[in-house]
């Protein structure tokens, strides 16, 4: 059942990124960052930081390209409200779009736990600032949120020339966005690794849960 192997990787995947997170502060952990920070993985993320340097006019570009995944929650959010408005009802709004809330709800949690516990700093200052590093924040938000533009958008629209023009959109967006935080260097790779395997198992939950509500609405 897809459902249940969605399920799995996205645990599988959640599991990863924890253990990602304790070896990155068990594992060579050095005080190379800036003012002296400790950072783990230190030999791999020095190398590869002093391989690509620092790109301020791509990290300036992937940091304005950031509104693009909070537009596509508006939207989602403003098609929620069009509904709850045309139907009078919270509930007769659609079981997926009330499920993307809640995931959007969790992945802004995700991002706040994190910038309150940081586990890594840049590798740079940012305006003369010492910021939390891990998971990268914009890596986060698009990875978490394009493959649910994909996704609803298969669901909705029958047209497929719409639907293959949105995913060469999502997953190209995303690729640029992902290799643009990795090489301007105001992350330190294992930053946005572990954007990739948090980002990844929460979509993958995402949507067996709403594969699951499927399997339960045919049932009835």
């Amino acid at each position: 059942m897809k459902e249940k192997r969605n399920l799995l990787t996205g645990i599988g995947l959640i599991s990863a990124f924890a253990l990602w997170t304790v070896l990155i502060q068990c594992v060579d952990v050095q005080a190379v960052g800036q003012n002296g920070t400790k950072i783990g993985l230190a030999a791999f993320n020095v190398w590869f930081h002093q391989l690509t340097g620092v790109h301020m006019t791509i990290y300036t570009i992937t940091d304005w390209l950031g509104l693009v995944p909070i537009f596509v929650c508006l939207c989602f959010g403003m098609l929620g409200m069009v509904q709850l408005i045309k139907r009078r009802s919270l509930l007769r709004v659609d079981s997926d779009i009330l499920l993307l809330g809640a995931y959007y709800v969790i992945v802004i949690a995700c991002y706040l736990v994190f910038e309150m516990i940081p586990i890594n700093y840049r590798p740079i200052l940012i305006e003369g600032r010492l910021e939390a590093s891990y998971p990268s924040s914009t890596t986060l938000l698009v990875l978490a949120v394009m493959p649910t533009l994909i996704f609803q958008v298969c669901r909705r629209v029958e047209n497929p020339l719409i639907k293959k023009v949105t995913a060469v959109f999502a997953i190209s967006f995303s690729a640029f966005m992902v290799i643009g935080r990795l090489i301007s260097g105001v992350h330190w790779a294992t930053d946005i690794v572990a954007s990739v395997l948090l980002s990844a198992g929460l979509f993958m939950l995402y949507q067996s849960a709403v594969m699951y509500m499927d399997l339960s609405k045919a049932a009835r």
